[in-house]
């Protein structure tokens, strides 16, 4: 009768993860050297995918932005003022291929020279009478003003909205989704209730500029120690990309250390 080998002196099996389902499989190894070369060519494959497609990714949309603004921008002016033409007029070299960035400078310049105007007091002045003459437009007076309003309280410095994360009960009891505090519930919204609301923006997966905005009982949210940037990461990644609590607190206490930016008179 044959002695079976113990447990603990038995080879141990390699195990496998699966990139599709997640699970871990043991399997025998491949001793021969065709195996031993394919796995040397499997395991540094995906070393280089995991390196090199967030950087292509990267690469990939700021490219698609920035000929996107490009053509937005630089269709406003005419085709003998775009920079390859202008070289070839007055220089005559002509590039074999298009010159993109431009039309992100010129939005930046645009913005800045905006800023500049609005910050004094003749600016301030020409921006209040086009305010007013918005106003008298039916239908683009409510749209600017919702506009305007959420422009100022999310770039605003000294905004409490979307400051922190919170998990709540959605859609249903037993099922939690990630969302993001923008305030407390005010108005008619408040008066039908008893309880205090916390207004929540509950974003969608990959695309979180969309979304609902739900109203919850202030108990009824569980505060994560996580930054708005980690929150977001995790639900662009689908819950991949998850931070720790230490890496939580790490990056809540230095958010806490920035000093805040000065109030414009």
């Amino acid at each position: 009768m044959d002695k079976q080998v113990p447990e603990q002196d038995q080879e141990p099996k390699q195990q496998t993860l699966d990139v599709l389902t997640g699970a871990v499989e043991e399997v025998e190894e491949d001793k021969t050297f065709l195996g031993r070369i394919l796995k040397f060519l499997r395991v540094n494959f995906f070393a280089g995918l995991v390196v090199l497609a967030p950087l292509v990714i990267t690469l990939w949309l700021f490219k698609g932005l920035v000929i996107m603004v490009d053509n937005t921008l630089l269709g406003l002016v005419p085709q003998n003022y775009h920079l390859n033409n202008l070289l070839f007029n007055y220089f005559g070299i002509l590039l074999p291929f298009d010159l993109h960035g431009l039309g992100v400078l010129a939005g930046i310049s645009l913005l800045v020279v905006t800023g500049l105007l609005v910050r004094n007091i003749f600016g301030k002045t020409l921006l209040h009478w086009g305010e007013r003459m918005l106003g008298t437009i039916p239908g683009v007076s409510s749209v600017y003003n919702a506009i305007k309003q959420i422009t100022e309280t999310v770039t605003s410095a000294n905004s409490k909205s979307f400051r922190k994360v919170v998990m709540v009960e959605y859609p249903r009891k037993g099922i939690w989704a990630v969302g993001f505090v923008s305030g407390v519930t005010q108005g008619q919204a408040q008066k039908e209730v008893k309880e205090k609301l916390i207004n929540v923006f509950l974003p969608t997966t990959p695309n979180p500029t969309s979304g609902f905005l739900l109203f919850f009982p202030e108990k009824d949210l569980i505060e994560l120690d996580m930054t708005v940037d980690q929150g977001l990461r995790m639900i662009i990644s689908a819950g991949i990309v998850t931070p720790t609590k230490q890496e939580g607190l790490k990056a809540l206490k230095q958010q806490a250390q920035k000093p805040a930016a000065p109030a414009e008179e």
